[in-house]
Protein backbone atom coordinates (compact mmCIF):
# COMPACT_ATOMS: atom_id res chain seq x y z
CA UNK A 1 0.00 0.00 0.00
CA UNK A 2 1.25 3.77 -0.87
CA UNK A 3 2.47 6.39 1.40
CA UNK A 4 -0.94 8.48 0.63
CA UNK A 5 -0.62 11.09 3.52
CA UNK A 6 0.60 14.99 1.59
CA UNK A 7 2.63 15.73 4.20
CA UNK A 8 6.49 14.33 4.71
CA UNK A 9 6.61 12.05 8.03
CA UNK A 10 7.31 9.37 8.18
CA UNK A 11 8.87 8.80 4.48
CA UNK A 12 11.73 7.77 3.15
CA UNK A 13 13.76 9.72 0.87
CA UNK A 14 17.03 8.75 -0.49
CA UNK A 15 19.18 12.10 -2.28
CA UNK A 16 21.87 11.30 -4.42
CA UNK A 17 24.42 14.17 -4.46
CA UNK A 18 23.30 14.98 -1.18
CA UNK A 19 26.47 16.54 0.66
CA UNK A 20 26.09 19.98 -0.46
CA UNK A 21 24.09 22.49 -2.32
CA UNK A 22 20.53 21.85 -3.65
CA UNK A 23 20.86 18.14 -2.34
CA UNK A 24 21.96 19.15 1.25
CA UNK A 25 19.07 21.53 1.29
CA UNK A 26 16.30 19.09 0.19
CA UNK A 27 17.89 16.80 2.80
CA UNK A 28 17.27 19.96 5.09
CA UNK A 29 13.77 20.70 3.98
CA UNK A 30 12.34 16.84 4.28
CA UNK A 31 14.41 16.51 7.67
CA UNK A 32 12.64 19.44 9.11
CA UNK A 33 9.42 17.40 8.37
CA UNK A 34 10.01 15.11 9.46
CA UNK A 35 11.25 12.31 6.88
CA UNK A 36 13.91 9.68 7.25
CA UNK A 37 16.47 11.09 4.92
CA UNK A 38 19.38 9.44 3.39
CA UNK A 39 21.80 11.26 1.39
CA UNK A 40 24.54 9.72 -1.21
CA UNK A 41 27.53 10.39 -2.83
CA UNK A 42 31.48 10.19 -3.00
CA UNK A 43 32.47 12.26 -0.50
CA UNK A 44 32.18 11.07 2.71
CA UNK A 45 33.23 14.54 4.69
CA UNK A 46 30.25 17.38 3.20
CA UNK A 47 27.32 13.66 3.88
CA UNK A 48 28.36 13.87 7.91
CA UNK A 49 27.95 17.59 7.80
CA UNK A 50 24.81 17.89 6.41
CA UNK A 51 23.56 14.18 8.42
CA UNK A 52 24.91 15.82 11.36
CA UNK A 53 23.04 18.93 10.90
CA UNK A 54 19.65 17.49 9.91
CA UNK A 55 19.58 14.08 11.57
CA UNK A 56 20.35 12.10 7.71
CA UNK A 57 21.66 9.12 7.61
CA UNK A 58 24.75 9.42 5.39
CA UNK A 59 26.32 6.29 2.67
CA UNK A 60 29.35 6.89 0.84
CA UNK A 61 28.80 5.72 -2.68
CA UNK A 62 29.22 6.05 -6.63
CA UNK A 63 25.68 6.50 -8.06
CA UNK A 64 26.49 5.67 -10.95
CA UNK A 65 27.86 2.14 -10.08
CA UNK A 66 25.13 -0.74 -10.03
CA UNK A 67 26.81 -2.78 -7.84
CA UNK A 68 26.82 0.13 -5.45
CA UNK A 69 23.96 1.66 -5.74
CA UNK A 70 21.59 -1.75 -5.21
CA UNK A 71 24.17 -2.15 -2.05
CA UNK A 72 22.69 1.88 -1.14
CA UNK A 73 19.15 0.71 -1.84
CA UNK A 74 19.73 -2.68 0.70
CA UNK A 75 20.81 -0.71 3.05
CA UNK A 76 18.07 1.76 2.89
CA UNK A 77 15.59 -1.00 3.15
CA UNK A 78 17.18 -2.87 5.91
CA UNK A 79 17.72 0.20 8.36
CA UNK A 80 14.06 1.82 7.52
CA UNK A 81 11.94 -0.88 5.51
CA UNK A 82 10.98 0.75 2.74
CA UNK A 83 11.88 3.28 0.27
CA UNK A 84 9.44 5.94 -0.52
CA UNK A 85 10.99 8.87 -2.65
CA UNK A 86 14.40 9.46 -4.93
CA UNK A 87 16.06 12.27 -5.61
CA UNK A 88 18.26 11.83 -8.51
CA UNK A 89 20.67 15.10 -7.71
CA UNK A 90 24.03 14.34 -8.59
CA UNK A 91 25.44 15.77 -11.32
CA UNK A 92 28.25 18.07 -12.60
CA UNK A 93 31.38 17.84 -15.32
CA UNK A 94 30.98 18.54 -19.70
CA UNK A 95 32.16 22.28 -19.19
CA UNK A 96 33.81 22.50 -22.66
CA UNK A 97 33.11 22.43 -26.13
CA UNK A 98 32.34 19.04 -27.99
CA UNK A 99 35.52 19.72 -30.17
CA UNK A 100 37.39 20.08 -26.67
CA UNK A 101 35.85 17.36 -25.32
CA UNK A 102 38.07 13.78 -25.60
CA UNK A 103 36.47 10.74 -24.91
CA UNK A 104 37.52 10.47 -21.26
CA UNK A 105 35.48 13.82 -20.59
CA UNK A 106 32.79 12.96 -22.61
CA UNK A 107 32.22 9.72 -20.53
CA UNK A 108 32.74 11.20 -17.22
CA UNK A 109 30.08 13.85 -18.06
CA UNK A 110 27.18 11.27 -19.02
CA UNK A 111 28.24 9.27 -16.17
CA UNK A 112 27.56 12.20 -13.56
CA UNK A 113 24.63 13.77 -15.27
CA UNK A 114 23.02 10.64 -16.54
CA UNK A 115 24.16 7.49 -15.38
CA UNK A 116 24.11 8.66 -11.89
CA UNK A 117 20.01 9.13 -12.14
CA UNK A 118 19.49 5.92 -14.41
CA UNK A 119 21.09 3.83 -12.14
CA UNK A 120 19.89 4.80 -8.99
CA UNK A 121 16.18 4.53 -10.51
CA UNK A 122 17.01 1.16 -11.74
CA UNK A 123 17.98 -0.29 -8.55
CA UNK A 124 15.27 1.90 -6.56
CA UNK A 125 12.26 0.97 -8.57
CA UNK A 126 11.27 -2.33 -6.99
CA UNK A 127 11.20 -0.43 -3.97
CA UNK A 128 9.60 2.43 -5.41
CA UNK A 129 6.63 0.05 -6.68
CA UNK A 130 6.03 -1.47 -3.56
CA UNK A 131 5.20 1.75 -1.72
CA UNK A 132 4.06 4.00 -5.29
CA UNK A 133 6.97 6.24 -4.44
CA UNK A 134 8.03 9.01 -6.54
CA UNK A 135 11.41 10.34 -8.40
CA UNK A 136 12.36 13.81 -8.68
CA UNK A 137 15.24 14.13 -10.98
CA UNK A 138 16.97 17.33 -10.87
CA UNK A 139 17.77 18.14 -14.44
CA UNK A 140 18.92 22.07 -15.25
CA UNK A 141 18.13 24.57 -17.44
CA UNK A 142 20.92 23.44 -19.25
CA UNK A 143 18.11 20.48 -19.91
CA UNK A 144 15.88 22.72 -22.27
CA UNK A 145 18.19 24.81 -23.96
CA UNK A 146 22.01 25.21 -24.49
CA UNK A 147 24.90 27.28 -23.00
CA UNK A 148 28.57 28.11 -24.51
CA UNK A 149 31.14 25.37 -23.86
CA UNK A 150 28.77 23.34 -21.87
CA UNK A 151 28.63 20.13 -24.10
CA UNK A 152 28.88 17.14 -22.35
CA UNK A 153 26.82 18.88 -19.48
CA UNK A 154 23.83 19.97 -21.44
CA UNK A 155 23.40 17.19 -23.15
CA UNK A 156 23.44 14.98 -20.42
CA UNK A 157 20.67 17.48 -18.75
CA UNK A 158 18.85 16.96 -21.76
CA UNK A 159 18.85 13.08 -21.49
CA UNK A 160 17.58 13.81 -18.03
CA UNK A 161 14.12 14.52 -19.02
CA UNK A 162 14.15 11.88 -21.55
CA UNK A 163 14.78 9.62 -18.60
CA UNK A 164 12.03 11.25 -16.42
CA UNK A 165 9.32 10.57 -19.55
CA UNK A 166 10.73 6.69 -19.90
CA UNK A 167 10.23 6.21 -16.41
CA UNK A 168 6.70 7.84 -15.89
CA UNK A 169 5.24 6.50 -19.05
CA UNK A 170 6.31 2.75 -18.21
CA UNK A 171 6.02 2.88 -14.56
CA UNK A 172 2.60 4.99 -14.02
CA UNK A 173 0.33 1.90 -14.05
CA UNK A 174 3.10 0.35 -11.31
CA UNK A 175 1.57 3.72 -9.38
CA UNK A 176 5.91 5.15 -9.22
CA UNK A 177 5.22 9.20 -10.33
CA UNK A 178 8.69 10.18 -11.69
CA UNK A 179 8.72 14.32 -12.63
CA UNK A 180 11.87 17.03 -13.16
CA UNK A 181 13.15 19.97 -11.65
CA UNK A 182 15.00 22.50 -14.22
CA UNK A 183 16.50 25.40 -12.17
CA UNK A 184 18.47 28.11 -13.65
CA UNK A 185 21.18 29.85 -11.66
CA UNK A 186 21.45 28.62 -7.84
CA UNK A 187 23.96 29.56 -5.46
CA UNK A 188 25.69 26.65 -4.29
CA UNK A 189 29.40 25.75 -4.04
CA UNK A 190 29.81 24.85 -7.14
CA UNK A 191 28.06 27.96 -8.53
CA UNK A 192 29.81 30.13 -6.40
CA UNK A 193 33.18 28.30 -7.98
CA UNK A 194 32.04 29.89 -11.48
CA UNK A 195 30.56 33.25 -10.31
CA UNK A 196 34.67 33.55 -8.93
CA UNK A 197 35.64 32.64 -11.90
CA UNK A 198 33.64 34.90 -14.42
CA UNK A 199 34.22 37.87 -12.17
CA UNK A 200 38.02 37.20 -12.43
CA UNK A 201 37.87 36.64 -16.13
CA UNK A 202 34.91 39.70 -16.59
CA UNK A 203 36.84 42.19 -14.21
CA UNK A 204 34.28 42.21 -11.81
CA UNK A 205 34.47 43.12 -8.35
CA UNK A 206 33.30 40.11 -6.13
CA UNK A 207 31.33 37.32 -6.48
CA UNK A 208 27.89 39.08 -5.62
CA UNK A 209 28.47 41.12 -8.88
CA UNK A 210 29.18 38.01 -11.06
CA UNK A 211 25.94 36.72 -9.58
CA UNK A 212 23.98 40.40 -10.64
CA UNK A 213 25.69 40.12 -14.07
CA UNK A 214 24.31 36.86 -14.52
CA UNK A 215 20.98 37.31 -13.91
CA UNK A 216 20.86 40.78 -15.20
CA UNK A 217 18.15 39.79 -17.62
CA UNK A 218 16.27 37.02 -15.23
CA UNK A 219 12.96 38.56 -15.04
CA UNK A 220 13.53 38.08 -10.85
CA UNK A 221 17.24 39.37 -11.39
CA UNK A 222 18.72 37.21 -9.24
CA UNK A 223 19.52 33.48 -8.79
CA UNK A 224 18.02 30.97 -6.47
CA UNK A 225 18.57 29.91 -3.08
CA UNK A 226 18.84 26.42 -2.60
CA UNK A 227 15.59 26.20 0.04
CA UNK A 228 13.85 27.45 -3.12
CA UNK A 229 14.68 24.82 -5.36
CA UNK A 230 14.25 22.23 -2.37
CA UNK A 231 10.33 23.67 -2.04
CA UNK A 232 10.08 22.53 -5.44
CA UNK A 233 11.49 18.78 -5.12
CA UNK A 234 9.28 18.51 -1.61
CA UNK A 235 6.17 19.05 -3.39
CA UNK A 236 6.98 16.45 -5.97
CA UNK A 237 7.65 14.40 -3.92
CA UNK A 238 4.70 14.07 -2.03
CA UNK A 239 1.42 13.55 -2.37
CA UNK A 240 0.26 17.40 -3.10
CA UNK A 241 1.19 16.44 -6.63
CA UNK A 242 -0.58 13.02 -7.04
CA UNK A 243 -1.91 13.75 -10.18
CA UNK A 244 1.59 15.14 -11.74
CA UNK A 245 3.95 12.49 -13.73
CA UNK A 246 6.10 13.30 -16.17
CA UNK A 247 6.13 16.68 -15.97
CA UNK A 248 9.28 19.15 -15.93
CA UNK A 249 9.18 22.09 -13.95
CA UNK A 250 11.22 24.90 -14.46
CA UNK A 251 12.84 27.32 -11.78
CA UNK A 252 14.70 29.89 -13.18
CA UNK A 253 13.76 33.37 -11.76
CA UNK A 254 11.69 33.51 -15.48
CA UNK A 255 14.84 32.98 -17.56
CA UNK A 256 12.59 30.61 -19.99
CA UNK A 257 10.17 33.35 -21.04
CA UNK A 258 12.46 36.01 -22.08
CA UNK A 259 13.20 36.59 -25.86
CA UNK A 260 16.80 36.86 -26.52
CA UNK A 261 16.41 38.62 -29.94
CA UNK A 262 14.87 41.55 -27.87
CA UNK A 263 17.73 42.04 -25.19
CA UNK A 264 19.26 44.69 -27.64
CA UNK A 265 15.87 46.85 -27.26
CA UNK A 266 15.77 46.69 -23.65
CA UNK A 267 20.07 47.58 -23.27
CA UNK A 268 19.46 50.39 -25.13
CA UNK A 269 16.76 51.70 -23.10
CA UNK A 270 13.99 51.19 -25.78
Amino acid sequence: MGFTGAGAAGRVVLITGGGTGIGAAIAERYAAEGAHVVVVGRRIGPLEEISAAVGATAIAADAADGAAARDVVSQVLNRFGRLDVLVANAGGHGFATVGDTDDAAWAAALRANLTTAFTMARESLPALIETKGQIVIVSSLAGLFAGPSVAGYTVGKHALIGLTRTLARDYGRSGVRVNAVCPGWVQTPMADEEMDEFAAQAGLDSRADAYLAVTADVPLGRPARPAEIASIVRFLGSGESSYMTGAVLVADGGAHIVDVPTLAFEHAGM
